[in-house]
């Protein structure tokens, strides 16, 4: 066996044990994803969002504590909460200009069973988590933290303020929309997307390790040159988890 081929086998075996995690659905996420209180309207779209995949990706579990950035009415809120359970605690972080999800939000909170999901109301990009979680969950809003006229974020900051508010071993979890190489801030604001890499690079720069990508939602009819609303759903996206170390 040459050098090469050894090396690819390594990497192959490597990767094993991350493909079976990813294939495993965990029951108390087939429930959540199940749950009949969920409203029609999210369950519409779960088959172009992926839901289960997604929760057992980021391998969210009963007992845990989240914080959430951008809820935006709760789509994946409920059934995080569905998943950690009485023990476990949400904090969703919501961006004070966005009256609309602002509102949305506040309707999800007044819904039974979820006293444990708390709403911080922040100006854009800050945040205010009370004690460390175990898991900070951004799913297709990443992009819209480099978009100015939302406000201005400086990203390095930013990381490393979700890097300070994670236990030793917490998962960051971070799913986008893909964009071509070389994309623009001004092409960030116009398409919303990001590209995976700028993604990895600003992330692990803050201390994180990449740990583990999902790719049940890339999708190769998707080129990356238009705007995500005009796809309906039907964009190539990435799922990143990253873990802070334990030491």
């Amino acid at each position: 066996m040459n050098h090469s081929t050894a090396a690819a086998l390594v990497a192959a075996l490597a990767l094993a044990p991350i493909a079976a995690a990813q294939a495993a659905t965990p029951a108390y996420v087939t429930a959540a994803v199940a749950d009949p209180a969920r409203p029609k309207s999210d369950v519409a779209t779960d088959a172009l969002r992926d839901p289960a995949d997604t929760l057992a990706l980021a391998g969210v579990k009963p007992g845990m504590s989240v914080a959430e950035l951008f809820p935006g009415g709760g789509y994946y809120t409920r059934m995080l909460a569905d998943v950690v359970g009485p023990k476990g605690h949400i904090v969703g972080i919501e961006n004070a200009g966005w009256k609309g999800a602002v509102k949305a939000d506040q309707a999800m909170l007044a819904e039974p069973g979820h006293d444990r999901v708390q709403l911080d109301v922040e100006t854009f990009g800050q945040m205010t988590v009370p004690q460390p979680v175990d898991l900070f969950w951004i799913t297709q809003n990443y992009h819209d933290l480099k978009i100015a006229k939302y406000g201005q974020v400086d990203m390095a900051a930013f990381n490393r303020k979700v890097f300070e508010t994670l236990k030793p071993g917490g998962v960051y979890f971070i799913l986008d929309h893909q964009a071509n190489p070389g994309i623009t801030t001004e092409q960030i604001a116009t398409l919303h997307r990001v590209e995976k890499a700028t993604v990895v690079r600003e992330v692990t720069a803050a201390g994180f390790r990449l740990v583990a990508e999902g790719k049940f939602l890339n999708r190769a009819s998707d080129d990356h040159t238009k705007p995500i609303f005009d796809l309906k759903g039907e964009t190539d996206q990435y799922a990143l988890k990253f873990v802070k170390p334990k030491a």
